[in-house]
């Protein structure tokens, strides 16, 4: 059991699913949970066919038989949650787009984490609704832990944080040193050299932009130490720190990934603070990169 202040999540929320990752979150959350003496919610939403849709798939969807599906994947879940030894403050059975209802249910609650596997849905239903994870990450007021990868990927071996100069990446190191706290585990803070800038660094990168490479490196390198300072102050770890240049998702990725050949698993955390809104629109967020493409669980802070 963890110290009160040991700054991870008080109350959790996990999305359940009939899904192979479901059962892989699962574990997650328990082994989280138990260790941080959290309290533990379990959520599985469901939603008929809308009346636009194919006859087909509004046959297979019908109401009723959604319903009564669903609250037997919940209740299987609640039983698989009790023999892995884990605990529940409440199972809730929603109806409405799976996403949007997972979310606001986190705020009811006050979750402080909600926790998912990356598929949820069979094949019928994920036609209609999208994918669930990546819609929870893109409505919730929380943090999402996004569990996936296989029985290797959890517990992880490490953390590998992308971080850069904003309050928001501020945060989600924060919630990656609790979780690597929690579990016992290493953690990296990744800076990616002068890639992407938002307008509220702009004047920043104009100051940088005329030092030499070596300077403007070292400032991110003793920026970067503060951080790590700062976290094991808090936690009583000591993060390895590293700057490296390139586009910023593919240099977390490929950290990521560098570890797995290694024998061990990353989870990676990063924060949802990406770009402009047009330039969202033609690049993509690092967040939603990350996400995608990621092989194993991706922890994503909202700003």
């Amino acid at each position: 059991m963890t110290h009160p202040d040991s700054g991870f999540s008080r109350k959790v929320l996990l999305a359940v699913s009939d899904s192979e990752d479901a059962t892989l979150a699962l574990r997650a959350a328990v082994d989280l949970t138990n260790k941080a003496d959290s309290e533990l919610h379990l959520a599985h939403a469901w939603q008929a066919a809308p009346p636009y849709s194919h006859p087909a798939i509004a046959m297979a969807t019908d109401s009723g038989v959604c319903e009564e599906d669903a609250r037997k994947v919940l209740f299987q879940q609640l039983d698989a949650l009790y023999a892995a030894g884990g605990t529940a403050a409440g199972a809730h059975l929603l109806r409405g787009r799976p996403s949007t209802r997972i979310a606001v249910l986190a705020d009811e609650l006050g979750a402080g984490l909600i926790i998912t596997g990356s598929r949820g849905l069979g094949t019928i239903r994920r036609l209609v609704v999208g994918s669930v994870s990546e819609g929870v990450v893109g409505l919730a007021s929380r943090p999402v832990l996004v569990v996936r990868g296989g029985d290797r990927a959890w517990p992880p071996s490490h953390v590998i944080v992308g971080d850069d100069t904003s309050a928001g990446a501020k945060r989600t190191g924060e919630l990656a040193g609790a979780i690597a706290s929690v579990l016992g585990i290493q953690m990296l803070l990744l800076r990616v050299h002068h890639v992407f800038v938002d307008a509220s660094e702009a004047g920043r990168f104009r100051e940088t932009a005329a030092v030499s490479p070596e300077v403007s490196l070292g400032r991110h390198e003793l920026t970067l130490n503060q951080r790590a300072d700062a976290l094991e102050k808090r936690f009583g770890l000591r993060p390895r720190v590293s700057v490296r240049e390139g586009d910023a998702a593919s240099v977390i990725l490929k950290a990521a990934e560098e570890s797995n050949e290694c024998g061990g698993s990353a989870l990676i955390a990063v924060g949802s603070r990406g770009l402009g809104v047009l330039d969202r629109l033609r690049l993509g967020s690092v967040s939603t990169k990350v996400l995608r493409a990621a092989r194993g669980s991706v922890l994503i802070h909202p700003s």
